[in-house]
């Protein structure tokens, strides 16, 4: 207990805004750099919900940006595809379908002891999860594509929206729960629950190779075209703590330490 009172001195919807991680278009199996500087904040490692386990998602998705990029050689082309160049869009801009997740909140575990530590405080939240789950499992719904912070013209991350099947807001409060414990010992920002927006990035601008291009991309007619398009409904199985940047072979962020939800 004496750790977790010296770390902790040391440092509604499910559209409340808040802050994600992505991954590259074709992350690699690496041990790359663990931290990274965003909204002033360094962070290592971050709590994820994992929706790479589904095929018929991944394949969406492959679609999506095969569709966008006329890489469908059975299909007709899209009349937008002769001006990619000037969309500002490009291959490494879309997240890898062996990567897609759902961010419930970003964390800062520099050592080894804060990663045991941050596994404590996932199970020891267990209960209360399952309980703000109401034991029963919880299913989302992806539709559509929106953008964030910006307008659609120029864009930063192209995402698809999260729906709670039921509408019941037992997963926001699930996930409040964990934000909260590891806010209280200093893993987290404490502004980390108002930043919770809970989403599936599609397209990162910020993943471009080509950064003379800038940060945005012109998603209008991507969302002419895909703007209502039903992503399919999921289980929520489990929360990970995930490393960011550290990929293991099927593609997925390095687990370090998990919470099953319930399935049945």
């Amino acid at each position: 207990m004496d750790w977790f009172k010296n770390s902790s001195k040391q440092s509604s919807s499910l559209q409340n805004r808040g802050g994600s991680s992505t991954a590259n278009s074709i992350p690699p199996t690496s041990k790359g750099k663990q931290i990274i500087q965003g909204h002033g904040e360094v962070f290592t490692h971050f709590i994820s919900l994992p929706l790479a386990i589904y095929p018929e998602l991944k394949e969406n998705v492959e679609a999506f940006r095969n569709s966008i990029l006329g890489n469908n050689n059975d299909k007709k082309p899209l009349k937008f595809q002769s001006t990619l160049d000037e969309m500002g869009i490009e291959n490494s801009m879309f997240i890898s379908p062996n990567s897609l997740h759902l961010t419930v909140v970003m964390l800062k575990l520099e050592s080894k002891e804060a990663v045991d530590a941050a596994q404590d405080i996932l199970k020891s939240v267990s209960s209360s999860v399952r309980h703000a789950l109401n034991n029963r499992p919880v299913f989302i719904r992806l539709k559509g594509l929106d953008c964030m912070n910006g307008s659609l013209e120029k864009t930063r991350v192209l995402y698809a929206p999260v729906e709670e099947v039921g509408g019941e807001g037992r997963l926001l409060r699930a996930c409040n729960i964990i934000i909260d414990a590891f806010v209280n010992v200093g893993f987290a920002g404490k502004d980390a629950k108002s930043r919770l927006k809970l989403h599936v990035t599609m397209m990162n601008a910020t993943y471009r190779r080509d950064k003379s291009k800038g940060m945005t991309f012109d998603a209008r007619e991507i969302h002419k075209v895909f703007g209502k398009k039903d992503w399919g409904e999921y289980l929520i199985r489990e929360a990970q703590i995930s490393k960011r940047f550290w990929y293991d072979s099927n593609g997925y962020f390095h687990c370090c330490g998990s919470l099953h939800f319930p399935h049945k």
